[in-house]
């Protein structure tokens, strides 16, 4: 492989990671707080490595959605969170 075909790869890979980590911090927000009613999505935020802003969104349909609960997570290379502020409940 070109070292062009490597680059690409690793940024793949990366990206990769870096989603399935997102989507077990937003599992893992939701097992503490349940199943919100009206639930449109979570959002997590990459702010610096291991910290992320996770918004919890719901609303009837995208143009009511309101941010129902938001928290500042530290979360391990797994997606597992650390700490939160506010704490999750659970």
């Amino acid at each position: 492989m070109s070292s062009k075909q490597d680059r690409e790869w690793d940024e793949h890979r990366e990206r990769h990671e870096r989603e399935g980590r997102q989507d077990r911090i937003s599992q893992r927000v939701l097992l503490g707080l349940g199943q919100p009613k009206g639930l449109r999505t979570v959002q997590v935020r990459l702010l610096w490595e291991g910290h992320y802003r996770v918004n919890v969104l719901v609303g009837a349909d995208a143009a009511s959605a309101t941010i129902a609960h938001s928290y500042f997570v530290e979360a391990d290379a797994d997606g597992k969170i650390l700490s939160s502020t506010p704490k999750i409940p659970g």
